[in-house]
């Protein structure tokens, strides 16, 4: 069994670190995150590292993200999905800059400028609209399967749906765009100029609720 909440304001290092290594597990053969911190055997602790920089970049930074989690019941992180809030982008450039030395140890010195170009690559593609944006979801390895993911996806998107406010993410399987489509997310096109990948838009027109 798992359960779904989402992290609030007592979020402790603990936590954060827990969801940073689910990311990191799932993340580790990802195109866009490979291009990134580089492949080998030490990529799952370089994609650990990047998603510990940019999780308390965004926690300390009133930024809007909102990180849903999702638990079996010894309270065990089993799937993580970390989306923007509508009107939000993300941690502003002083809070990512305040994690430099965990960014260097996740990307390497040359690795920086390619993070920084693969991040305006996709930030140039984001709808103008109000949306909520999921920027990573994640499973555990021994959770895949199990609908973690879905469980992930449903409670956010059905908030959204209550406030009329549409979602978007992008993709870099062919396997994570069709869990996508059948929740009602619809390609836009490839994303140009991110780095060693190639990933597609994707967005989410609101539901309609029923009561």
């Amino acid at each position: 069994m798992h359960a779904v909440s989402t992290m609030g304001d007592d979020t402790t290092a603990d936590d954060l670190t827990a969801v940073a290594r689910v990311l990191g597990e799932a993340f580790a053969d990802d195109p866009v995150i490979m291009g990134l911190v580089g492949g080998g055997r030490a990529r799952r602790d370089r994609a650990t590292h990047l998603f510990t920089a940019l999780l308390r970049a965004e926690a300390g930074d009133g930024a809007g993200t909102v990180v849903d989690v999702a638990r079996d019941d010894d309270g065990a992180v089993l799937g993580v999905a970390v989306w923007e809030r509508p009107g939000t982008h993300g941690a502003t450039l002083p809070a990512l800059v305040g994690q430099a030395p965990t960014f260097l140890r996740a990307l390497g010195v040359t690795g920086v400028p390619r993070a920084l170009t693969g991040r305006q690559a996709l930030a140039r593609c984001r709808p103008e609209q109000p949306h909520w944006y999921l920027g990573q979801i994640g499973v555990t390895a021994v959770a895949r399967g199990t609908g973690v993911g879905s469980s992930l996806l449903e409670h956010r998107l059905r908030a959204a749906d209550g406030t009329g406010v549409g979602a978007y993410l992008e993709s870099s399987t062919e396997r994570n765009r069709a869990l996508y489509r059948r929740f009602g997310f619809e390609e836009q096109g490839e994303i140009p100029g991110v780095p060693a990948a190639r990933p597609v838009a994707m967005w989410r027109e609101p539901a309609p609720v029923t009561v």
